[in-house]
């Protein structure tokens, strides 16, 4: 089965520490699981049009959730890239169709 740059790259990751590290041209991205470096940079290349330079990924485990008292269960475990980016290359804007 052939995976789509969007099958790699799920969504971007926007908490307060990734927005941060925007400025210094890293973007932080939720990917699929069974991804490794050199296909995340081929996604992020194909789907944004920029130039990256590293790739860091992390697996992320779950937390550990409770409902009521007894019965708990976990979020599911998944993978985060950090991407950083050429000097040369265009920001990423994640909110630019928003008014």
């Amino acid at each position: 089965m052939a995976t789509t740059a969007y099958d790699i790259i799920k969504r971007p990751v926007i908490t307060e520490q990734s927005m941060e590290m925007t400025e210094m041209k890293r973007y932080t991205f939720e990917v699929a699981k069974s991804a490794n470096k050199i296909e995340i940079a081929k996604a992020v290349e194909e789907i944004f049009g920029v130039k990256v330079v590293k790739v860091n990924t992390l697996n992320m485990q779950g937390k550990e959730k409770r409902t009521g008292a007894y019965p708990k269960g976990r979020r599911p475990s998944w993978k985060k890239a950090v991407v950083t980016l050429s000097e040369d290359s265009k920001t990423i804007e994640f909110f630019e169709g928003m008014v």
